[in-house]
């Protein structure tokens, strides 16, 4: 099973993705893990996106589905991947599905995990307070939400048309959170 996991930063996608890793034996393919790792590797491609987040700049389409494709065997091994922060775009997510059907797959589920943003923001202010994380600084975090909001709004039609969109209550315990998904991926 292709899983695509949506929500806000701090919605809790990762920690379902993380149990839904353990307990599936799913793949989780993040886009942020992977660029990270390709710049401790050293690689070419490593040190093409080093340069370009060096400089705060967008890491490009074709350089992040390239990353996607790398870990495509290792997820259809596994029997499936759980996409986390991709596709963010529309061009993406065609290109995703594009990815999928030359090797006979397809996304199976679009889960998006509906969350209140002013929650969150209380949540982030409350957790920066706390631990003086940088990517948790309020101002930054709504710059974030912001973008999420802009980039992901087309995706959600595009999924709904293809009958793979299942919107859950985010904002509930992580245990009641837990089995909504569970719920969304047995039915």
């Amino acid at each position: 099973m292709n899983l695509i996991l949506f929500g806000p930063p701090a919605a809790g996608k990762g920690t379902q993705a993380k149990r839904l890793v353990e307990g599936r034996n799913m793949v989780q393919l993040s886009t942020g893990d992977m660029l990270r790792a390709a710049i401790a590797s050293g690689s070419e491609l490593g040190q093409r996106v080093a340069g370009i987040m060096e400089r705060g700049e967008l890491v490009s389409d074709a350089i992040v589905i390239e990353l996607i494709e790398q870990r495509l065997p290792e997820a259809e091994a596994a029997g499936g991947a759980i996409f986390d922060g991709f596709p963010r775009t529309l061009p993406q997510a065609e290109a995703l599905d594009q990815m999928l059907a030359s090797r006979g797959r397809k996304i199976d589920l679009v889960l998006r995990l509906k969350v209140d943003d002013d929650a969150l923001k209380a949540r982030i202010a409350g957790r920066f307070a706390e631990s003086g994380r940088p990517d948790d600084n309020p101002e930054s975090f709504v710059v974030r939400l912001n973008a999420y909001n802009q980039q992901t709004a087309p995706l959600l039609p595009y999924y709904k048309n293809q009958g793979k969109l299942v919107e859950l209550d985010g904002m509930g315990a992580i245990d009641s959170v837990a089995a909504a998904v569970d719920g969304a991926l047995d039915s």
